[in-house]
Order: C-alpha cells, then structure tokens, then sequence
C-alpha cells in the first residue's frame, strides 16, 4: 500500500548538543515517505547551523531554513508548515525523538479511526538520556477536556490536512502555541485520538521554556483570551477554577504513572534488583 506523504516540523535554535540524534530518530522512521522540514530560528551557535545543513546535503528529505533573528517556536513552526507538502503534519522539537515505527504506527491508526487529530504517549528523559518517566496519552480526547488543561504532547501529535481541509497554523501568542492549535483543530474535529503505547521521548530540561511554569500563566491566560473569546475577567476565572485544578492532577497522575514505569523498567532491566 502506497505512503502517503508525511510533512515533520522541526524548529531549532542552539541546539547541536541534542538535534542530530533527533533528525536520526525521524529519517530512520520504518515509515519512508516523510520530509523533514528544519526552520532554524536564528542560532548563534554555527555548529547547529552546520549540523543542520550536512544533513540536509546527505538526505534530500531534509529541507532546511534559516531565519535572521530570533522569533520564537510559534512563528519558526509556521515557516515550516508553509513550506509542507505532506497530507500529514508531523511535530519534533529538535532535542526529542521518536521510536522508529512511530509514524508507521501512528498514520495506521488515524487510518483506522478516520481521525484528523492524534497523539502517543511518551517516555521523558534526561540530558543524559536517563528515562525518568512517562506521559501516559488519553484515548479519547475532547473539545471541552482540551480547554482545562492541553492533553496532547506536541512531539508526538499528527493532524491529517486532507481530513481537516487544509493546514492549520500555530497562533501568534509568544508561548503555548501548540495547546492553542490543538485547540483550534479539535474545535472543528470535535474528537483526538489518544496511543496509548509509548512512541517518542520527550527530553525534559531545566531551562526549557516549557518547564518556566509560573512565566506560562499569562500565555495560559492568553489562550482563553485569544483563541477562545473569553472576556479578561472569565479567562482569568476559568484559568483559576478549571485549568489549574486538572493540571495538577494531570501532574499527580504523571508522577504515579512513571514511578510505576521506572520501576518496571527498573526490574525488566535488572531483574536481580
């Protein structure tokens, strides 16, 4: 059965410790017919930029783009989905990676489902690539449990343009894009689907912008505001009552999920311990 084309966003930015074994885990995807579409945002570090390129020269599935100046994920984000060709769009930061049957796996299940939105659940990892735990994805996702608190891990989310009628781009906020696109898709899908089987890493760092909790809140805020019409006043409520309540239980249940998961990976690894 033929593949149908897979488009895979990856913004970068100083990123040479972690991106080739990034751009490894995608090119070595079991599923082929997929181009890697790299939009570097204004690195400073040349030897991203060099990595990025050779790449590029080895590979012709690799396209990259270099931006003068520093813009943020969002915007780096859309100059690739501008330049995709791909019924599917993929998303990879450049210091994740994917299990090499993701995206086999994955488009045979939107096939399966009929679905324009998915998401897997992933390992987290170290620096050092030491798992620490899991995120465990929800099967089923709705419009109303994605405006409490964003379920789908944007390192492992697919949308299927064909199905959704056209490509959907990251909004314009500074942060908290991709829970706001998310939110635009499922909006008109009305239903993601969830694997529930782990197929990335998520590489969990102490000074990425994700793990700045207390700066995100304004962004949350912003969402409400932006995406979904909310007066200040009832985002600012809402945000309190609803989303802050489900994300820390989203937190509490990530915490039991990857003590288990350390543990069984722990005795699998090491069955005298």
């Amino acid at each position: 059965m033929e593949q149908e084309l897979v488009s895979v966003i990856m913004p970068t930015h100083n990123a040479s410790k972690f991106v080739a074994g990034s751009i490894e885990s995608i090119l070595n995807q079991t599923y082929s017919n997929l181009e890697l579409l790299i939009t570097d945002d204004g690195s400073t570090d040349k030897r991203t930029i060099d990595i990025i390129n050779n790449f590029s020269l080895r590979d012709s599935r690799v396209k990259v783009m270099l931006l003068n100046g520093n813009h943020g994920p969002g915007y780096t984000r859309n100059k690739s989905i501008e330049r995709a060709k791909g019924r599917y769009i993929a998303f990879c930061d450049s210091d994740d990676r994917w299990f090499p049957e993701k995206l086999e796996k994955q488009i045979d299940f939107m096939k399966s489902k009929g679905c324009a939105l998915s998401c897997t659940s992933y390992i987290i990892c170290d620096d050092e690539d030491n798992e620490t735990g899991i995120n465990m994805a929800l099967e089923r996702i709705s419009f109303d449990m994605m405006k409490r608190d964003n379920k789908i891990g944007c390192l492992t989310a697919i949308y299927d343009t064909q199905i959704l009628g056209g490509k959907f781009y990251m909004p314009t906020i500074r942060k908290r894009q991709d829970w706001a696109l998310f939110l635009t898709i499922i909006k008109k899908c009305h239903i993601a689907y969830g694997i529930t089987t782990p197929l990335a890493y998520y590489r969990h760092r102490n000074n990425s912008v994700s793990n700045k909790k207390l700066a995100l809140i304004k962004y949350n805020i912003k969402v409400y505001e932006q995406i979904l019409g909310f007066s200040r006043f009832k985002a600012v409520m809402y945000f309190f009552i609803f989303f802050l309540p489900t994300y820390y239980a989203k937190i509490r249940k990530r915490k039991r999920d990857s003590t288990a998961y350390i543990s069984k990976y722990k005795k699998t690894n090491n069955p005298s311990a």
